[in-house]
C-alpha cells in the first residue's frame, strides 16, 4: 500500500457496525478505526474481524489499542487482520517487531502537553496521531504544541474534530490527515451518515484548496 498517509488522509474512528463501515467507505474516507481498547466504542475481536473484512482492499482498517499487554495486542491483530495498528501508550520493541513481522503499518498516538509528545522518536513508525490530553473524550484542544513541534513522519490531527472545525484544524496544523470519532456520531459507536459525509467532504475540499493531490 503506497504512501497510505499522504496528504488528504481522513479516518473515521470507533466504527462498531458493518453497516456503518460500508457507509464510511461510500463517504470517501481513507480509513476506519476499530477500537479494541476500553472505550464506549470498543468491539470484540470477532466483530473487529467482521468490520475489517467489510472494508478489506477498499480503505485502511486500523486497530486501536491503548495500554494493553503486548501479547493481547498481537492476539487481537491476528484475529482482526487489519492494515494498521494505532498504539496509545507504550510501544515496546517487542510489540513493534511483532507488528512489523506481520506487515502492519504502525501509527503512534501522542497527547499534547505530555513528556512523550516532546520526546518521542518517530523513526520506525509510519505516522503519528496527535490527540488532546484525554484521548477519546471528543474535547477540542489547543494545537500550539503541534505547531511548534516538528515530526519527520506524517501527522494525523485528532481530538474533538467535527464537520464544523475540521477545515480550520487542517489550516492551522497543516497535518496531512485528520481523524474523528464522536464528532460524527448520533450515539457512541453509531455513526451519523450526514455528519460523516460532511466531515469527509469538508476535509477533502480543504486539502484540495491547499493543493493536495
Amino acid at each position: 500500500m503506497a504512501e497510505p498517509y499522504s496528504s488528504g488522509f481522513v479516518k473515521i474512528c470507533g466504527v462498531t457496525r458493518e453497516s456503518d463501515a460500508a457507509m464510511v467507505v461510500d463517504a470517501g474516507a481513507s480509513a476506519l478505526g476499530i477500537i479494541l481498547a476500553t472505550s464506549p466504542r470498543r468491539v470484540g475481536v470477532d466483530q473487529g474481524r467482521r468490520l475489517a473484512d467489510a472494508v478489506r482492499g477498499r480503505i485502511i482498517s486500523t486497530v486501536v489499542v491503548r495500554s494493553m499487554r503486548d501479547d493481547d495486542v498481537v492476539r487481537g491483530v491476528d484475529v482482526v487482520e487489519p492494515d494498521a495498528v494505532q498504539v496509545h501508550g507504550p510501544l515496546s520493541e517487542t510489540l513493534h517487531a511483532a507488528l512489523r513481522s506481520r506487515g502492519l503499518l504502525i501509527v503512534k498516538a501522542l497527547s499534547v502537553g505530555t513528556d512523550e509528545f516532546l520526546a518521542f522518536d518517530d523513526d520506525g513508525v509510519d505516522a503519528v496521531l496527535i490527540d488532546g490530553p484525554s484521548p477519546g473524550s471528543g474535547v477540542e484542544h489547543s494545537w500550539d504544541d503541534l505547531v511548534a513541534r516538528p515530526f519527520r513522519v506524517p501527522v494525523i490531527a485528532a481530538g474533538g474534530l467535527t464537520p464544523a472545525n475540521v477545515h480550520d484544524t487542517i489550516v492551522v496544523t497543516r497535518a496531512l490527515g485528520v481523524d474523528t470519532a464522536s464528532g460524527v456520531e448520533s450515539a457512541p459507536g453509531v455513526k451519523d451518515p450526514t455528519l460523516v459525509r460532511r466531515f469527509v467532504e469538508t476535509a477533502r475540499r480543504t486539502y484540495e484548496q491547499q493543493g493536495a493531490t
